[in-house]
């Protein structure tokens, strides 16, 4: 799923390759995928491409006033093209486009998504705050606001485990699965640990990961196109989708915990006091 550094990279990219140039047309391929009616997409062509930006994992294009606003969700992407082609592209369940922009010099950019369980969205708005995930959003952790006592603020009192609270896009907005699992390996923290347990000391030193370890992500990516970004995630992640691989600081095998639709990764040594973390598939093979 793309997450915070690669929707910021995104943004960066279209500011470079799209601000400036018209929609000539839009196609849209996933009917489903669309989720406003009013404005219609069609009120975006003739207007021009005036920003990019992002809230949280939200993409948000700015077409002179009105917003393109992107969720990429599990397995969706922008796929940038520089010569987009005429013809209307044909719905089909097998075709994984959902929608394609074509601009005034002939490139553009598809959205797609793999898979049978689709969950891209887009919206046509005229604030971006009509979008109801974008106004739900916590706070932003590459924002000003977000220092060591916002954070400390944000754990008082809750009984959720870390991981879960860092992942919660009402609380902390763009940081999912694999960032999560990067910043908690680097602070060496267990996934499992309360947030309402941390002192403010231990909630200093996690912010300074979690800034750390997106500033560094986004940077990375920086001046990469659309369509490496993805690769740059993967080999930049250090635990994350890394099961029974060494962990890079200490050798110890990266284990996994899995749930019905998802997994984390994190290293036994380095988080847990060198105690493997339940998994409840295993358990129930067990039983």
């Amino acid at each position: 799923m793309p997450e915070l550094p690669e929707v910021e990279s995104l943004g960066a990219f279209l500011r470079e390759h799209a601000v400036g140039k018209a929609v000539a047309r839009i196609d849209v391929a996933a009917v489903a995928a669309l989720k406003t009616y009013d404005p219609p997409v069609s009120a975006l062509q003739g207007l021009a491409v005036t920003g990019a930006s992002r809230h949280g994992k939200f993409l948000d294009i700015d077409v002179d006033g009105l917003h393109l606003v992107v969720h990429l969700a599990r397995a969706g992407w922008l796929r940038w093209r520089a010569e987009l082609p005429a013809a209307p592209p044909r719905p089909s369940r097998k075709n994984p486009l959902a929608l394609r922009v074509h601009l005034d010099d002939g490139s553009g950019f598809d959205l797609t998504e793999a898979g049978t369980k689709k969950g891209l969205a887009v919206y046509v708005v005229r604030d971006a705050l009509e979008v109801p995930g974008v106004a739900g959003l916590g706070i932003d952790p590459l924002g000003s606001e977000f220092t060591p006592e916002a954070l400390y603020a944000l754990t008082q009192g809750s009984r959720t485990r870390i991981k879960g609270l860092l992942r919660d896009q009402k609380i902390i907005a763009g940081i999912g699965n694999a960032y999560s699992d990067e910043v908690l390996h680097a602070a060496k923290m267990s996934p499992y640990k309360i947030a309402g347990t941390l002192s403010e000391g231990e909630a200093a030193d996690l912010h300074g990961v979690i800034t750390t370890t997106l500033n560094d992500a986004v940077e990375r990516s920086r001046g990469l196109a659309a369509g490496d970004l993805k690769s740059e995630k993967k080999l930049g992640l250090r635990v994350h989708g890394r099961t029974g691989q060494p962990c890079p600081v200490c050798g110890d095998t990266i284990r996994e915990v899995s749930f019905a639709d998802s997994s984390f990764q994190y290293c036994p040594t380095c988080q847990t006091g060198g105690k493997p973390l339940a998994d409840r598939r295993m358990s129930r093979l067990l039983r």
